[in-house]
């Protein structure tokens, strides 16, 4: 099976529409960032981002294809020419490396969050992989507001012991933590990008309103809700947050892709996840 049609079929397993609207190949976040299309795929890596370390084990996995979730090449759009115009020496070597193995990669961003099937519809695959990798699925609230990407109703239990779960089933080295971590949470909410101003506002809104206990951010700035949860839990507020950082909670999601893919695809090939590794070192 060509790379191409393997490409396809994976976006045709998709829901193909994204907060509202119909994915447009134009625009969408989902291409080819480097590589050629037109030949046999030998083998497909998943993973959140396609670093040197995964190209090269994605070489040794004889596979020729890395879905990955995230850019390339350090920029949105994987623009080169500016990269091209300074010749940038890591991205020469980057580019080198792809070269000498034959590597296509594959940006899958904007299909998989629209929805892979489930149940009599669709749920963002991203999330729901969380969930699943992290054992939440019989937790898991399919939650539509993209001011909570996914919440859980849980058994009463504390930010720690979820942390230590999360260090364990994400592969991780360490975790940012602010709050109390010993409090008790019965309700967890996986959030977005945490900024400043609107969305924000709204966020520690719903917080509020809804009694979430933990929060784990993709992002996350050091005021506006990090000030909050920081604030409530000092009051005496069952408030914490953990933040693994925006490539280590997605994660999890293009691992369990590695499960579904047979369904996806009409031939069989051999799919294996790679994890990029913690982004983070702790000293």
């Amino acid at each position: 099976m060509l790379i191409s049609e393997v490409i396809e079929q994976v976006k045709h397993y998709c829901k193909g529409s994204w907060m509202g609207k119909v994915i447009d190949e134009e625009h969408t976040r989902d291409k080819v960032l480097y590589g050629e299309v037109n030949k046999e795929c030998t083998g497909i890596v998943t993973t959140i981002y396609a670093s040197p370390d995964v190209i090269r084990k994605a070489h040794e996995l004889g596979a020729n294809l890395i879905i990955a979730h995230e850019a390339l090449l350090w920029n949105h759009g994987d623009h080169r020419d500016w990269l091209e115009e300074t010749q940038n020496r890591t991205y020469l070597a980057k580019k080198k490396l792809m070269d000498d193995y034959g590597i296509t990669v594959w940006r899958f961003h904007d299909y998989i969050h629209s929805g892979i099937p489930y149940k009599d519809g669709y749920i963002d695959g991203i999330f729901y992989g969380l969930a699943k990798e992290t054992g939440w699925d019989d937790a898991f609230i399919n939650n539509e507001d993209i001011s909570g990407a996914v919440c859980l109703n849980c058994e009463p239990t504390t930010p720690r012991k979820i942390g230590e779960l999360i260090k364990e089933k994400w592969n991780l080295s360490g975790l940012k933590c602010i709050g109390n971590m010993d409090c008790e949470v019965t309700k967890v909410m996986v959030c977005g990008h945490v900024s400043e101003g609107g969305p924000s506002n709204e966020l520690i809104k719903k917080v509020d309103k809804e009694d979430i206990n933990l929060l784990i951010p993709l992002e996350l700035i050091d005021f506006t809700l990090t000030e909050y949860v920081k604030d409530s839990a000092q009051l005496g507020f069952n408030r914490a947050i953990i933040a693994p950082g925006h490539f280590n909670v997605e994660e999890p999601g293009m691992k369990y892709m590695e499960k579904w893919m047979d369904k996806a695809l009409k031939e069989p090939v051999k799919v294996t996840y790679v994890q990029a590794g913690d982004m983070y070192t702790f000293l």
